[in-house]
């Protein structure tokens, strides 16, 4: 299966639904902002920043299951997700 391309405003749009559907669980959400070190307020202040957004996911990398439910939700391959991280790194 080949993935297709991503580029950036993509992936920020992913990234965003990605970070929207982490927050929607408070057990997952306290964990994501523990594993993090960012606080609410950071949160918000910080939203739009390529950064965080690669951040939330590669929170969802690091546990597989998470990774797989997202995707899932987000009717993506998880491989979308990975590769939307990449190009925000960038």
């Amino acid at each position: 299966m080949r993935i297709q391309s991503t580029n950036s405003d993509e992936a920020e749009t992913l990234a965003l639904s990605a970070l929207g559907w982490t927050l929607s669980d408070g057990d997952r959400a306290a964990r994501f902002l523990a594993l993090t070190g960012l606080s609410p307020e950071d949160l918000r202040e910080r939203l739009g920043e390529a950064s965080l957004l690669a951040a939330a996911l590669g929170f969802l990398e690091a546990h597989e299951p998470d990774l797989l439910a997202c995707a899932d939700a987000l009717n993506v391959a998880p491989a979308r997700l990975v590769e939307a991280r990449g190009v925000l790194e960038r």
